[in-house]
């Protein structure tokens, strides 16, 4: 059985949808912390239990008969998130799975001032330390983000941000397809995969650009300094922990950490990735 932990939030329920396409539901099975948002995956015949990394006891439960772990990384940053993720590792091993698979980014490092990115990294090294056979899954920058920072510049007129750098930003479903093929070719990877990136690497003068062009309207890129962009935020009700997180993605970006382009999401799901375009476009006609 393959396991999919994190099932009704957005990449696990694509991963789950993709993966319903290649192998029979009763070989799947969904950790979710709460049952009930997976009701309609139940009715299709997948197996749903209650699983929370925070709760280490829940999961030796929802993982059981797994072959297969596909952990989802939380969506949280800091020791209580890697030690949730430590404790999915050790209850897939502990479960008799052959393969550990984890969704890591492609900027993954102890060093980065993005502070997802050294999570990311503990997270490998503990894949590595448990002695499973195990698969990192460098996922490229979430499209959805650039959706993110566009805000509501559509309307203003205006990005406001600190200055960036290019960024290959790649949609949620060409990752969740790549997910499901992996978890379906079992060992076609072992350890980190290449960056699974989309084909292009922008910035966000490029994404005003993009939003100018679809609205119909101009969008200018304005570059404040850190400083003021992150006293704006707090200003406006952000915490501070928050503003802290979202310089330092942009201070990561300019030094590149999410530049890179490759062409190994393209080979492996044999199409090209969803241009960022379609993903602003479909954005900016659903705000309308």
């Amino acid at each position: 059985m393959i396991i999919v932990t994190g099932a009704t939030g957005q990449l696990g329920r694509k991963t789950v949808e993709r993966l319903l396409d290649r192998i029979p539901a009763d070989r799947i099975g969904v950790s979710v912390r709460t049952p009930d948002k997976a009701q309609d995956l139940r009715e299709r015949g997948i197996r749903v239990r209650r699983g929370d990394f925070a709760e280490p006891a829940t999961l030796a439960h929802t993982f059981e008969g797994a072959e297969q772990v596909l952990i989802v990384s939380a969506d949280s940053t800091g020791e209580a998130t890697v030690a949730g993720h430590r404790a999915a590792i050790s209850a897939a091993v502990a479960a008799g799975a052959r393969r550990v698979l984890y969704t890591s980014h492609m900027g993954a490092s102890p060093t980065s001032p993005f502070a997802p990115m050294p999570d990311h990294a503990a997270t490998e090294q503990a894949l590595r330390e448990s002695g499973a056979a195990h698969t990192t899954l460098r996922n490229g920058f979430y499209a959805t983000s650039a959706v993110m920072m566009l805000g509501d510049a559509v309307r203003t007129g205006r990005l406001i941000a600190p200055q960036d750098g290019p960024v290959s930003w790649t949609a949620h479903a060409d990752l969740a397809e790549a997910a499901a093929l992996v978890l379906a070719d079992e060992g076609c990877f072992d350890g980190p995969t290449p960056a699974l990136t989309g084909a292009d690497s922008l910035d966000l003068a490029d994404i005003a650009a993009l939003a100018s062009d679809l609205a119909g309207r101009t969008v200018e890129r304005v570059v404040v300094p850190d400083e003021e962009y992150h006293a704006g935020l707090v200003a406006h009700g952000v915490p501070t922990a928050q503003a802290d997180l979202l310089l330092g993605l942009f201070e990561a970006s300019r030094q590149g950490e999410f530049a890179a382009v490759d062409p190994a999401l393209a080979s492996l799901t044999g199409r090209q990735p969803t241009p960022l375009r379609d993903v602003l476009k479909a954005a900016i006609a659903a705000a309308r």
